[in-house]
């Protein structure tokens, strides 16, 4: 059932993106775009998900389980640290030179586009990098956070 559930929701997700229209990597651009032909449709669907995501995470937080009887696994850091302000200015920096972020990647991809897969080829690389620098910093200080 969990796997079931975790496909639907993903194809809701991923229709969400291709009706909103923001997996045109130009939607996004045009939004980074404030010199030039600004478009502001993406804010309107980040408060959209904004509201959504608040009010989910509200009612997650009063739970222990989820609906389908799972754990209830939510972020535990609280605080902003270098690594958070560093991944977030590479993520950004990606995102206003390709227009993409994750979930258009992975539609782009589903589409057979080119940009969708170097995208997604270079996001699993970075991913991989940080998974092998995590392990070798556990390595040399067993004890961090």
């Amino acid at each position: 059932m969990p796997f079931a559930t975790a496909f639907l929701s993903g194809l809701v997700f991923g229709l969400g993106l291709v009706v909103s229209g923001m997996a045109d990597p130009s939607k996004v651009i045009g939004f980074l775009d404030l010199a030039g032909r600004w478009d502001p449709s993406l804010a309107l669907v980040m408060a959209g998900a904004i509201a959504v995501g608040a009010g989910a995470f509200a009612l997650a937080e009063r739970r222990i389980g989820t609906l389908l009887g799972l754990p209830m696994r939510l972020p535990g850091a609280r605080t902003i640290d270098r690594r958070l302000v560093g991944g977030s200015v590479l993520f950004g920096i990606g995102w206003g030179i390709a227009g993409i972020c994750p979930g258009p990647a992975l539609v782009l991809l589903g589409n057979g586009e080119v940009k969708g897969l170097v995208f997604v080829a270079a996001m699993l690389a970075g991913m991989a990098v940080f998974e092998w620098r995590e392990r070798a910093g556990q390595a040399v200080a067993p004890g961090r956070p």
